[in-house]
């Protein structure tokens, strides 16, 4: 599976996306650049791919070799400055799960994010006493302040997606509402915050009846992102094995083959109309 590399972030990637356009449109070889860089060409490779990190300096080089003016240069050379600033997640780097590093940057340009949930509530659904309480069950290794900083986490997640207009179209078992997470206070509040999301127009929750088979019988938890920046692909997380591992991959045919299972489950599960029903 193809990862993200950590630091790389979206607005990095969308940065050298532009020095690679500027570069081909100045008529200018990998080649050539790296002379103009006093570098080898695959330097040059590295920096478009955003592999190593964006030297203000390099970055001024290759601009000027480029023949931009002083207002594109003042332009790049001030959204390096800001993609170099750490990302609105930086206080909760030592509780995030490795993929999670990976994927903040991502999930904050997606414009929808899918989720296959089989077992649990969807976590960008999730109360914090819920998340609290499966973190409880499923991460004895973490103290209980890591846990509730887990939690503050997801609900920044979940504020800044809907800042953001982010649409959430979430799929889950039935089997998911009568998993007890918590005592039945915890149940209540949890289903109490999927009757109001499911009126919220950024999301749509639908419900696999119990016992049915269809596409995604079996699989863990999958999350797809689509992503609404052109430079960026969309990703695909699939959670399982250990607690707090997934396997992330960006490939069109990984990409493709979910966005299917996840079509053909879609049809598969109630109407979201027939969905709150099963919420009472």
């Amino acid at each position: 599976m193809a990862r993200e590399r950590s630091g790389r972030t979206v607005a990095h990637l969308v940065l050298a996306t532009r020095l690679k356009t500027l570069r081909e449109a100045a008529g200018m070889s990998r080649g050539e650049a790296a002379t103009a860089l006093g570098a080898h060409a695959a330097t040059v490779r590295r920096i478009e791919l955003a592999e190593t990190s964006l030297d203000e300096g390099q970055v001024h080089t290759l601009l000027t070799a480029y023949g931009a003016g002083t207002a594109e240069i003042e332009d790049v050379l001030g959204q390096l400055a800001r993609a170099n600033l750490p990302g609105w997640w930086h206080p909760w780097r030592s509780v995030m799960d490795a993929w999670q590093m990976e994927l903040m940057s991502v999930e904050s340009a997606t414009r929808i994010i899918r989720v296959w949930e089989p077992t649990l509530v969807p976590a960008l659904l999730r109360t914090p006493s819920y998340s609290r309480a499966v973190d409880d069950v499923l991460r004895p290794d973490l103290s209980p302040a890591e846990k509730d900083q887990r939690a503050g986490l997801l609900m920044e997640r979940q504020k800044r997606l809907r800042d953001q207009n982010t649409r959430i179209w979430a799929v889950m078992s039935a089997a998911s509402l009568h998993t007890y997470v918590g005592d039945e206070g915890v149940m209540a509040e949890q289903r109490q915050a999927l009757r109001a999301a499911v009126e919220r127009p950024d999301v749509t929750l639908q419900v696999t009846p119990q016992g049915q088979l269809h596409a995604m019988t079996g699989m863990p938890t999958v999350t797809l992102y689509r992503v609404d920046v052109p430079e960026i692909p969309d990703h695909v997380v699939r959670e399982g094995g250990l607690p707090g591992t997934a396997e992330v991959s960006n490939t069109l045919n990984a990409v493709t083959n979910y966005r299917t299972l996840l079509d053909h489950v879609c049809v598969a599960a109630s109407h979201p109309g027939k969905s709150k029903e099963a919420l009472e």
